[in-house]
């Protein structure tokens, strides 16, 4: 196994990171989370509009400051409006990504399959859990990205050849951004693109249960 013991990528690097499969002007939902973070990297000035489960779209990054309890996002945040910003029912909003009008759903994960299934929702272990609008955006959305850790807090992989937590979606994720690399899901299997600094291919693979294929022109990740 690599050595955890030398670091990945902070959260916000791994928000940074995956703030740059944006293109301008698109449709965009963040998912509770790590996801959340991706926001404070899509600036008004990029054009891309931020949608929120709960009816919003077009909102800007998180504020503590002034703090409306009626304007916050699907997790409870409170957010800022950027202008232009617009409101509506929520049955509107899940018509909107049910319809398949997000372009790109990034949400956390706790476990991806080789063939792209996501379990993100329920760790059995601990009872609980809430699926919310995960289920309705894997599979609506044009694009998933999932963000998340490489392994968990005791060094298992959380990329895996089947998943063992409740699944969200099965075949649903097109890019997983780790603290430790970018890996692609095709209709091939995982494609291992990107690396974080400081890391070989070698050691990323040696931290993914599920087979990953290395491409010929993997680098390291520019942030």
């Amino acid at each position: 196994m690599a050595d955890r013991a030398k670091p990945g990528l902070t959260r916000e690097l791994i928000a940074l990171r995956v703030a740059r499969e944006l293109a301008p002007g698109s449709v965009v939902n963040l998912g509770i989370g790590l996801p959340t973070l991706v926001g404070a990297y899509a600036p008004p000035e990029t054009g891309i509009l931020l949608q929120a489960e709960n009816g919003i779209l077009g909102y800007g990054g998180f504020t503590e400051e002034a703090f409306d309890p009626d304007l916050i996002n699907a997790g409870g945040q409170p957010v800022n409006l950027n202008p232009g910003a617009s409101f509506f029912d929520s049955s509107v909003s899940f018509g909107m990504i049910r319809g398949g009008h997000i372009d790109v759903a990034v949400l956390g994960g706790l476990q991806v399959s080789e063939r792209g299934d996501l379990a993100n929702w329920s760790v059995p272990e601990r009872g609980g859990g809430s699926i919310g609008g995960a289920m309705d955006l894997a599979v609506g959305a044009r694009r998933l990205v999932v963000a998340m850790e490489h392994t968990t807090r005791d060094g298992r992989p959380r990329i895996v050849r089947e998943c063992s937590y409740p699944l969200t979606a099965r075949r649903c994720v097109d890019l997983i951004v780790t603290d430790l690399a970018v890996v692609e899901v095709g209709s091939a299997g995982l494609t291992l693109t990107e690396v974080a600094p400081g890391w070989q291919p070698g050691e990323v693979a040696a931290l993914t249960e599920a087979p990953l294929s290395v491409a010929e022109g993997v680098r390291e990740m520019e942030l």
